[in-house]
C-alpha cells in the first residue's frame, strides 16, 4: 500500500481539483460520507448516544460538518462545537456549515478560552466525539485554548473518532505536536499518511480506515520517493519459489562471523536463523578459543575456528582464514556478539573493504563503523545494515531521541551516507534502500523487547539473501516474517518468549504468509 506525506496529499488534492476538474466540495462530500460509515461501524455500533463534533474552521472541520449532516439525517443526536466564529469559516467548509444551519443542527461557537469555559458543562453530555480540528496540515505545536480543548476531550475517556488524523499528530512522523487527540478509530482520505503507521502515531490513531473519495490513482506526484506499508500479500510475492529438485547447493551458503567472550549465544542464534529462514548451508566463523562453547549450541552449522591469539575475539590474525572461508559462499554476515575492541574494529574495516560478497552487518559490526561510513559507500557489492536506534545514533553521530523523532529521515540519511539498504529496527521497523525508498513493517509486538532478537534477524536477512532475494527484498521478507513469528507466539503469551523461540517459528510464519497472509492494520480503501 502506498503511503504519502502531508505535502504529497495536498498536491494530490490540488491536482484533482484544478487539473482533473473534480470539485473540492465533491471530495469533501465523499470524505464525510465515507467517514460517517466508518464512524458508525467502528464507534457508534456500541450503542446510541449523543455525538459531539469538535471542529476547526478549515477543511478538516468541513469534513466534520458533512459527517454531522449525515448523522442528523439518520436521526442521531449530534451537535457541532466550532472552534471559531461561523463567519471565519470559508470555502467548501462554509458551504457545508451553512447546510447544517438550514437543517437545524445545533452549532456552538467556541472561538476562545472564555467561550470554551462556558461550554464545558454542556459538552459533557456527548457520549461520542468526532475530532475534526486540525487534520494533516498541522506542523506546529498546539497552543492556547486548542490545547485546553484537546486535554478536555482526552480527559473524558469517551470514544473518539478522528477525521483524517488525530488532531495534533504530525502526519509525516507520527509525533505529537506538543499534545494530540487519542483516538479509538480514524478515517483518512485517499491514502494513508506516514504518521498513521509510525509510532506513537500508530497507537494514537486506533483502527484506521482509508476512505476512497474519488481521487484517480494516477494523481500520485511523480519524482517523489515512495513510502509503502508492507502487507502479507506483498511479502508473499517476494518469496523465491523452489523447484522440486532444489537442494542445499542451490539455496545458498552463508558465512557468519560472530562471537566474543561472553557473547557466544549471539553467534549461535544468527547461524541457526539462516537455516530456519531456508538457507541451504551456514558456516560459523568464531574465535578458536570459543569453539568448544559454540559448537554445543549449533547442530546444522559448520564451524571455522579463527585465530585469535587466545583473546576470544576477532582480530586481524584471522584475515587469511576468513578469506579462505569466503570461497564458494554467497553472503557474509558479521557483527553479532563480536565486541568493539580495537583489534576487532580493525578486522571489521578490513572485511568491509575487501569482501566482494553481499554483506549483512549488525550489532557491534555497526558500532565499529561509526565515523567510517565511507568504507561502506565505497563497496562494490550490496550491503544491508540492521541498526537499532542506539546503533543508528552512533552511526549518524546524533542522539537516540533525534533518531526516534523522525525515524524515516534517519533511515534515509544512513542509506544515503552508506549506499546500503538500511533496516532501522524498533516498533514499525523501516526498510530503506540506497535511493531513499522506504517500506514500513506492520508485524511485531512489545514481546520482542528481549535479547537476541536482532541476532536472529541478522541470520534471517542473510538466509534470504543467500536464496536469491535482492538486498531490499531479503530485508523485507526477513523483517516481516520475524515480526509475524513473534505475533504468532504473542497470541498465546504476550511476552516472555525468547529470540530462539521466535527463530524456531519462522518456518510456520512463512507457511502462513504463503497460504493465508495476515490482515493489514489499515483497512481500505473503503468506498
Amino acid at each position: 500500500m502506498r503511503i504519502v506525506t502531508a505535502a504529497e496529499m495536498q498536491s494530490i488534492d490540488r491536482h484533482t481539483i484544478a487539473d482533473l476538474g473534480i470539485p473540492g466540495r465533491v471530495l469533501m462530500e465523499n470524505a464525510g460520507r465515507g467517514a460517517t460509515r466508518s464512524f458508525l461501524e467502528r464507534i457508534y455500533a456500541s450503542g446510541p448516544g449523543r455525538v459531539g463534533v469538535i471542529a476547526g474552521r478549515g477543511n478538516n472541520g468541513g469534513d466534520g460538518f458533512v459527517m454531522a449532516r449525515y448523522l442528523a439525517e439518520r436521526k442521531i443526536e449530534v451537535e457541532v462545537f466550532l472552534l471559531a466564529r461561523q463567519e471565519q469559516v470559508k470555502g467548501d467548509a462554509a458551504a457545508n456549515l451553512h447546510l447544517l444551519t438550514t437543517l437545524h443542527v445545533p452549532i456552538a461557537e467556541i472561538p476562545d478560552a472564555p467561550a470554551f469555559a462556558r461550554h464545558r458543562l454542556h459538552m459533557l453530555q456527548s457520549r461520542y466525539w468526532i475530532d475534526a480540528i486540525f487534520g494533516t496540515g498541522l506542523n506546529a505545536e498546539v497552543r492556547g485554548y486548542f490545547k485546553e480543548v484537546i486535554e478536555f476531550i482526552n480527559s473524558l475517556g469517551r470514544p473518539v473518532f478522528a477525521v483524517d488524523i488525530p488532531s495534533g499528530v504530525h502526519a509525516d512522523n507520527g509525533q505529537p505536536c506538543g499534545i494530540c487527540i487519542k483516538a479509538n478509530a480514524t478515517a483518512t482520505f485517499g491514502y494513508a499518511k506516514i504518521g498513521h503507521l509510525i509510532y506513537p502515531g500508530a497507537d494514537l490513531c486506533g483502527t484506521i480506515d482509508v476512505i476512497d473519495i474519488g481521487i484517480p490513482a494516477q494523481t500520485i506526484p511523480s519524482g517523489n520517493l515512495p513510502v509503502h506499508m508492507l502487507s502479507g500479500h506483498h511479502v508473499q510475492s517476494l518469496v523465491p519459489r523452489r523447484t522440486i529438485d532444489s537442494h542445499k547447493g542451490r539455496t545458498g551458503h552463508v558465512l557468519v562471523l560472530a562471537a566474543s567472550t561472553g557473547k557466544t549465544g549471539a553467534a549461535a542464534m544468527a547461524a541457526n536463523a539462516v537455516i530456519r529462514s531456508g538457507g541451504g548451508l551456514v558456516t560459523l566463523g568464531i574465535p578458536q578459543t570459543l569453539l568448544p562453547i559454540v559448537a554445543s549450541q549449533v547442530t546444522e552449522a559448520m564451524t571455522v575456528p579463527l585465530p585469535d591469539d587466545g583473546t576470544g575475539m576477532l582480530t586481524p590474525t584471522a584475515e587469511n582464514t576468513i578469506a579462505r572461508a569466503l570461497v564458494d559462499k554467497r553472503v557474509l554476515a558479521i557483527g553479532p556478539g563480536i565486541g568493539t575492541a580495537p583489534a576487532t574494529r580493525q578486522l571489521v574495516h578490513h572485511v568491509v573493504r575487501t569482501c566482494k560478497l553481499p554483506l549483512v552487518i549488525d550489532a557491534d559490526g555497526l558500532n565499529t563503523l561509526a565515523g567510517h561510513l565511507a568504507l561502506l559507500a565505497q563497496r562494490d557489492a550490496a550491503t544491508v545494515l540492521t541498526p537499532h536506534p542506539g546503533e543508528m545514533a552512533r552511526l549518524l553521530d546524533c542522539s537516540v531521541a533525534a533518531v526516534q523523532q523522525d525515524r524515516l529521515a534517519a533511515a534515509r540519511e544512513l542509506a544515503r551516507l552508506s549506499a546500503a539498504c538500511v533496516v532501522l529496527k524498533g516498533a514499525r521497523t523501516l526498510i530503506c534502500d540506497a535511493d531513499g525508498h522506504v517500506w514500513i513493517n506492520t508485524t511485531g509486538n512489545p514481546g520482542m523487547a528481549s535479547g537476541g532478537m536482532g541476532d536472529v534477524l541478522t541470520g534471517a536477512v542473510a538466509g534470504w539473501l543467500a536464496q536469491g532475494c535482492s538486498p531490499v527484498h531479503a530485508a523485507i521478507v526477513a523483517v516481516f516474517l520475524h515480526g509475524l513469528a513473534a505475533d504468532m507466539l504473542a497470541a498465546q503469551n504476550p511476552w516472555g518468549y525468547t529470540a530462539t523461540e521466535v527463530m524456531n517459528v519462522l518456518p510456520q510464519a512463512l507457511y502462513r504468509v504463503l497460504k493465508e497472509p495476515p490482515a493489514s492494520p489499515i483497512h481500505g480503501p473503503v468506498l
